[in-house]
């Protein structure tokens, strides 16, 4: 399999489906002459033209809504948003006629339109422009939410997005369109509401998604040196949610951490928790541990910053207590 980055993975996602199908289009800031803030809609302006990469003012309610009709109207739009922070100006749009209309129609108008990307922190961008927010958009009834951490799921999850007849929201990791993984050609589609093992263990399950995979994987390295087997899951997919792959792993290794990085309060790992005292309750040698962001908006301080994020750090000495080592 060749290797790319997140952002070509996605590139190939948006060329393939809108090779593939006609009525896909592209839509949002600076998607075509500029290509993409994060260049994820790089050449895409040449092959497809204006009518099917519009660039749009600077009007996130404005252009959101403009799908939301383009969706009822039968065309399948890809709204391409600079950062999620903005894409709360769109949030009337979103919650109140894309994932409404279906429900409200009595089922007779699908809204096949994908919301799309980054979330989250980066470096430095201070409290306005680094906040997560999957936990608000996952409460929506009417929503899939789907949160790629690696380059080859980008691709699977965003086609699996555009062939989809419901609105999908689309979160890209704002720090992973650098990353590099394998990523198969041609028809790789992978199914929404399906979570992934990442690594295998037998001591101790790691849930996370997005950003947070890589310092759970780098967190179970260290927590293998120091004799504890640490299982990875990648939940992939916020709502739908793949309980039965969550449940199975904690079912096998009896105790539980969950990485995000969204806030605590309400958080994903809320959710997750609640499914396994629920479904795993039996199967428990430990209280299940979060680790999240801090309860705070993002400092812009570089040292600030780093302490309010998730790291393998703190993975591993929430492991480290359910496995009740410390």
């Amino acid at each position: 399999m060749p290797t790319l980055t997140y952002r070509d993975a996605l590139n190939q996602a948006l060329r393939e489906e809108m090779q593939r199908d006609p009525s896909v289009f592209l839509m949002g800031e600076e998607v075509g002459v500029y290509q993409g803030a994060y260049k994820v809609s790089r050449g895409l302006l040449e092959e497809f033209g204006p009518m099917r990469v519009v660039d749009t003012p600077i009007a996130e309610l404005g252009f959101a809504g403009v799908g939301v009709g383009a969706a009822m109207a039968g065309l399948r739009p890809v709204i391409e948003f600079m950062t999620w922070n903005f894409a709360v100006l769109a949030l009337d749009q979103i919650v109140n006629s894309a994932a409404k209309i279906l429900y409200e129609s009595g089922g007779q108008v699908p809204i096949p339109i994908v919301f799309r990307g980054p979330n989250g922190a980066a470096l430095q961008l201070a409290a306005q422009h680094s906040q997560a927010w999957e936990s608000w958009l996952a409460h929506i009834p009417g929503l899939k939410v789907v949160a790629p951490a690696t380059p080859a799921d980008a691709k699977g999850l965003l086609k699996a997005a555009i062939r989809d007849d419901n609105p999908v929201i689309v979160l890209e990791g704002e720090m992973l369109y650098n990353t590099k993984g394998d990523v198969p050609e041609g028809e790789h589609v992978v199914p929404i509401g399906k979570a992934d093992v990442k690594r295998a263990g037998t001591d101790v399950t790691l849930i996370c998604h997005s950003k947070t995979v890589v310092p759970a994987l780098k967190a179970a390295e260290q927590l293998q040196e120091q004799g504890v087997s640490a299982e990875v899951v990648d939940l992939r997919s916020l709502r739908p949610m793949d309980e039965e792959t969550l449940v199975a792993s904690v079912v096998k290794t009896n105790r539980c951490v969950v990485a995000e990085e969204g806030w605590p309060h309400c958080g994903i790992g809320a959710q997750v928790v609640d499914i396994i005292q629920r479904e795993a309750f039996d199967s428990l040698d430990a209280p299940v541990l979060r680790v999240t962001q801090a309860d705070v908006p993002m400092p812009y301080n570089k040292q600030l910053e780093r302490a309010a994020k998730p790291s393998p750090e703190k993975i591993v000495a929430a492991a480290r207590r359910v496995c009740y080592l410390d």
